[in-house]
């Protein structure tokens, strides 16, 4: 009896020790998303992960709205089935309010895991608080297939700190249906500003009152228009503002000449329908023509209407079109993270599994993977059949052209309200172009001046 029970203790242990050797993270094959990346397989080697029992909890955030925290969740909760030994626990809100609430959380020391940032990355690259994800490059995140651009744009001093969740080019959104109306023939890519003014004058006058050739892209168009003449808003390379006052008087000057001639969205309808919402943009609406929009909002427009709309590269400028093809958003780290190569697998997740990218779709923007564009533009709708061949266009046109990458220059919330307020003044009679000009190239030194690092 007593050997027997000898033997029963000793085959127990045998089964506990093997049991706990086993672990419940998933291994390396939790990770993958059957594509090749180099999360489908090795060791991951991350804390809490394979091997370890116990489950890691990242939070993640975004801003947004309803439909965007859908796609978003849905692909969080198959990262999860993929990865069991990790949780994500999102969170979002509309952009308005949402750098607001990253800064205070960041201030705090509770900022999320991972965050989305957009052109204001270099803002957060330069106090410091973003992971530097090089270390994790090739093991736990691939970006063997991410296009260059893209990974160029988020190495900051060095560092890599943002990977791109999607990417786009901005261009001209084209009515079709009014062009049609007015007897004007679609433009070929390679119009200038000059073709631009003329059209958008012949289509206001031809399509009569209460409709509009153009949209005003003063704001909007500012540093494709430096761009285009060998200059740009911010030369982060050199740390310094990368146009003079007489460029902006430049700029300035001719859509107050377009607002003089007609043919442009008046300065009053342009706050009342400000372009960047959908729910209220004049495009939408079939009353403009034409508008700058990057071309992740191509589809947005196009399915609350019935016109048939097409996109066109801008206008040309005396070095070309000046437009890259570019990230729209991306996701960066905390910096105090404490779970560094789970948060590598996640952004590998998010870029390299087919099955999130058919979840998240061009909603931030077209996949920057090259698979995954393959992948999606096999089922692709029509909309988003015109967004893959524009960007394609542009990145085709960039590299020729050899754009520089864009970058928002230190104080950019400033920035974008000097921006705002100077086409106002502009636009309203307040202030002529050359005084505007003036008093907003002061103002962007102060800003730059006064958040450079």
């Amino acid at each position: 009896m007593r050997k027997y029970l000898g033997v029963l203790v000793l085959a127990l242990l045998v089964a506990i020790t093997t049991a706990c050797g086993s672990g419940t993270g998933g291994g390396p094959a939790a990770s993958g998303g059957g594509n090749g990346s180099a999360g489908s397989g090795g060791d991951t080697g991350s804390s809490g992960g394979s091997g370890s029992g116990k489950q890691v909890e990242l939070r993640m955030m975004w801003w947004g709205d309803q439909k965007r925290a859908d796609r978003t969740n849905a692909a969080l909760r198959l990262f999860e089935q993929k990865n069991p030994d990790i949780k994500v626990v999102g969170e979002f809100a509309p952009q308005t309010g949402y750098f607001d609430k990253l800064n205070t959380q960041i201030a705090s020391g509770t900022a999320p895991d991972v965050f989305f940032l957009g052109g204001n990355v270099t803002d957060y690259a330069q106090k410091g608080v973003l992971l530097d994800l090089q270390p994790y490059v090739g093991k736990q995140l691939d970006l063997s297939d991410m296009d260059k651009a893209m990974i160029q744009y988020g190495t900051i001093g060095g560092k890599l700190v943002h990977i791109s969740a999607g990417a786009n080019a901005r261009g001209v959104v084209i009515n079709t249906a009014l062009f049609k109306k007015a007897g004007i023939p679609i433009p070929s890519d390679d119009w200038d500003w000059d073709t631009f003014a003329k059209i958008s004058k012949e289509l206001s006058d031809k399509l009569g009152k209460g409709y509009y050739g153009t949209y005003d892209y003063t704001k909007d168009g500012l540093d494709i228009a430096f761009k285009q003449n060998g200059k740009q808003l911010y030369d982060m390379e050199n740390n310094k503002l990368g146009f003079d006052e007489q460029d902006a008087e430049k700029w300035f000057a001719y859509w107050d000449q377009m607002h003089k001639n007609g043919g442009v969205v008046t300065p009053e309808l342009y706050i009342s329908n400000p372009p960047g919402d959908t729910s209220k943009s004049l495009i939408v609406a079939g009353k403009v023509a034409m508008g700058l929009i990057p071309s992740n909002q191509f589809g947005a427009h196009q399915s609350l209407m019935q016109d048939q709309l097409t996109m066109l590269q801008v206008p040309k400028g005396p070095k070309g079109h000046g437009v890259v093809f570019e990230s729209s958003q991306g996701m960066s780290a905390y910096a105090k993270t404490q779970h560094p190569e789970e948060v590598a697998r996640l952004m590998n997740f998010w870029i390299n599994d087919p099955d999130a990218a058919k979840i998240l779709g061009n909603d931030r923007g077209v996949p920057v993977t090259s698979k995954m564009r393959e992948l999606l533009s096999k089922d692709a709708s029509p909309a988003d059949k015109i967004v893959y061949q524009f960007c394609d266009t542009v990145s085709k046109t960039a590299a020729a052209e050899q754009v520089k990458v864009s970058y928002n220059p230190p104080g950019s919330a400033e920035f974008d309200k000097l921006e705002d307020t100077t086409m106002q003044e502009i636009g309203f009679g307040r202030k002529s172009v050359q005084e505007a000009a003036k008093d907003f190239y002061d103002s962007a030194v102060k800003i730059f001046d006064s958040n450079k690092p």
